[in-house]
């Protein structure tokens, strides 16, 4: 199979400030992606996309990710309805990294636990112990909206 496309160059300059495409996806054929809020820029997810997620990303303006967990390919919010519109795209310096700025639709959530962001809780330490304060509530019910779990 080729790939949609061009291979890292060996060049770092090329690679840092170049204009090619070039995304340097792991041993596992892995890229992460780090998901924000368009509006807000709050953290939403880190997922990791593989070629056949990237491009159909691009292709479809939709974000596409590949699931570690499933194995497989996953279109963000089929199940939900929370699609994730992507309205920017960014790779950092060295191509090995994907920043989406995206629009999510549906009631605004993208953690599969109902909460806008997958990042909704605060590590805390009070008198030497460390732990976990939710600091965001449910946007759905999860056991509504994921049935097949």
């Amino acid at each position: 199979m080729t790939s949609a496309f061009k291979p890292a160059p060996d060049d770092k300059t090329a690679l840092e400030e170049g204009t090619d495409l070039t995304p340097r996806f792991d041993v596992n054929g892995l890229v992460t992606a780090v998901v924000a809020d368009s509006r807000d820029n709050a953290v939403l997810m880190v997922a990791h996309m593989n070629e056949d997620a990237l491009r159909l990303t691009l292709e479809t303006g939709i974000a596409h990710y590949w699931s570690r967990s499933r194995n497989r390919l996953w279109k963000k919010g089929e199940t939900s309805g929370n699609l994730q519109q992507v309205d920017e795209i960014r790779v950092d310096c060295d191509q090995d990294a994907i920043l989406l700025k995206v629009s999510v639709g549906g009631a605004d959530a993208t953690c599969h636990t109902g909460r806008r962001s997958c990042f909704y809780r605060k590590i805390v330490t009070h008198d030497g112990t460390t732990s976990l304060e939710t600091v965001s509530s449910p946007l759905f019910d999860p056991a509504v909206v994921y049935t097949d779990r």
